[in-house]
């Protein structure tokens, strides 16, 4: 019987797929914070862009934020959802393109949620960077310049601004996520043409990457348009803490603009999103599958 890979192969294929799709989808991320930042369309931020070089800005603390987090979130997932399965035994022994432990719908929505939680608070710092290197709003030289300049006008608790939104962004999305995640790839084998083949022909290399690939966007995208409103909010507590130093006060100053402002920037979000679920859970779900037993 194959041992369960180890904590080292979940952190490695963790980093290695959030710092792919990290460096691949920055100007994504950048446009969708510019849009949010200035109120306006994704043609006057494209426009307002000087060179191609300037789409990767805020690469460094974006590729530092995701790819750490990605390898800590994953890792720690894993450890949820293997503690959880004790709670619920594994009765479905048939093969699957994944080699992550099969939970009910609610423990799966449980566990995404509470290691996001925990992850989230740990890399806040670095995601407060990560938002105003892609903003226009502060002119920072390198990150020494930005953390000296944080703590000198805004203290420690700067580096954490936004945590409120950005749990209550993230927690429902991870949860979400994992539950949408395991469902489609649940139900995929069944859209696949040949299904009628005996299970473990179902599931080569290249069917099973394509299997997490695609329930990795599809899942995705769900979970990224029911929480778009509160990466609105978090993005505009981050880049302007004195208009907007409150959850309830920034969801009165967009409401008060147009109910519509909390979807800034929400067609940008679910590209990026869905792309970089897509590239980083293939990544990692590969990695850990082929890992020497030993």
């Amino acid at each position: 019987m194959d041992r369960p890979p180890s904590n080292y192969a979940h952190l490695v294929a963790g980093f290695t797929g959030g710092l792919t799709s990290a460096v691949c989808l920055q100007p994504l991320d950048l446009l969708k914070t510019r849009i949010q930042q200035d109120k306006t369309s994704i043609r006057n931020v494209v426009a307002q862009i000087r060179s191609p070089l300037e789409l990767w800005r805020g690469t460094l603390p974006s590729a530092l934020r995701t790819s750490i987090g990605s390898a800590l979130y994953l890792t720690s997932l894993n450890a949820v959802r293997t503690s959880l399965v004790r709670l619920q035994p594994q009765t479905d022994t048939l093969p699957s393109s994944s080699k992550l432990p099969k939970l009910s719908s609610s423990l799966d929505l449980a566990a995404g949620a509470v290691s996001r939680g925990l992850v989230g608070l740990l890399t806040m710092p670095v995601t407060i960077l990560k938002v105003r290197f892609e903003s226009s709003l502060y002119q920072y030289t390198s990150l020494s310049d930005a953390v000296k300049q944080i703590l000198k006008n805004e203290g420690p608790v700067g580096f954490f601004r936004g945590y409120g939104a950005t749990c209550l962004r993230d927690c429902p999305y991870a949860g979400l996520y994992v539950l949408f995640y395991q469902k489609c790839k649940s139900w995929a084998p069944r859209f696949i043409s040949d299904a009628e083949a005996s299970p473990a022909h179902l599931y080569t290399t290249t069917r099973s990457t394509a299997i997490n690939s695609c329930s990795a966007l599809v899942a995705a995208c769900m979970a990224t348009a029911l929480t778009s409103p509160f990466d609105t909010i978090k993005t505009n507590m981050q880049l302007s803490p004195r208009t907007c130093p409150t959850f309830w006060k920034t969801c009165r100053v967009l409401v008060a603009s147009h109910w519509t402002r909390l979807f800034d920037g929400i067609t940008l979000r679910i590209s990026r999103k869905a792309f970089s679920a897509a590239i980083a859970w293939a990544i990692y779900e590969e990695i850990i599958k082929f890992e020497p037993n030993r």
